[in-house]
Order: structure tokens, then C-alpha cells, then sequence
């Protein structure tokens, strides 16, 4: 089990070629989310958290965990630390995400943003 302080690392920071999961809800997902993430959301992470296990295990590196703001995320990225994975919340979420000029990518017709 893991004690003391959660990994973090500024959404600028983010290795493009991280796997980057994103927790956040299917409404959240499809305003904007960055390419490439894989989009489990927090709601069914209990359910399908094997997913991100058998992608870590394909990575080899880090899971970087995203949601808006940094809050549910944590909660994840705490979740799978005590599972035995390389977890790390990205700190400030979306949110900084867009405002560090990171791409977005969205399933809508209108330019994608976070929400």
C-alpha cells in the first residue's frame, strides 16, 4: 500500500507517448480530450480497471491519470497505486491541460474544449 504523497506532474509535462488515462464522464470526454487517451471513466473504473492494467503492462512506463481539475483523478491514481501500478495524477487536470496549449480532440461538431 502506498502512504505519503500522491505522484503528480504538471500537465505540460506529460510525455506524449504516455498512457494517458481519462476519468472523467462521457459528456466531459466528447467536448475534448487529448489524442490518444484511453477514456475509462470514473464511474465504471471498478468494473473495467483491467483495461488500464493490460495497458500499463503493453507501456511499461507510468499511467498518467486525468480528470478536470485533479480531484477524481487523484482518487484513481491512489486506487491503482494500491494495486501495484506506476500511477501519477496529472495535477490541475483538463484544465491545465488546455491552458498549456496541449491538443484537444473532441466527438462533437463544436471546437473541442474541456468541460
Amino acid at each position: 500500500m502506498q502512504f505519503g504523497r500522491l505522484p503528480g506532474i504538471d500537465a505540460a509535462k506529460v510525455p506524449a507517448d504516455g498512457l494517458l488515462v481519462d476519468v472523467r464522464e462521457d459528456d466531459e470526454w466528447a467536448a475534448g480530450h487529448a489524442e490518444g487517451a484511453v477514456h475509462v471513466p470514473m464511474s465504471d473504473f471498478a468494473a473495467r480497471s483491467g483495461e488500464v492494467t493490460a495497458k500499463a503492462a503493453e507501456g511499461g512506463g507510468p499511467v498518467y491519470v486525468v480528470c478536470r481539475s485533479g480531484g477524481r483523478s487523484a482518487q484513481v491514481a491512489q486506487y491503482l497505486l494500491q494495486q501495484g501500478l506506476d500511477a501519477v495524477n496529472v495535477d490541475g487536470g483538463m484544465l491545465d491541460w488546455e491552458a498549456a496549449g496541449r491538443p484537444l480532440v473532441g466527438d462533437t461538431s463544436e471546437p473541442a474544449h474541456v468541460r
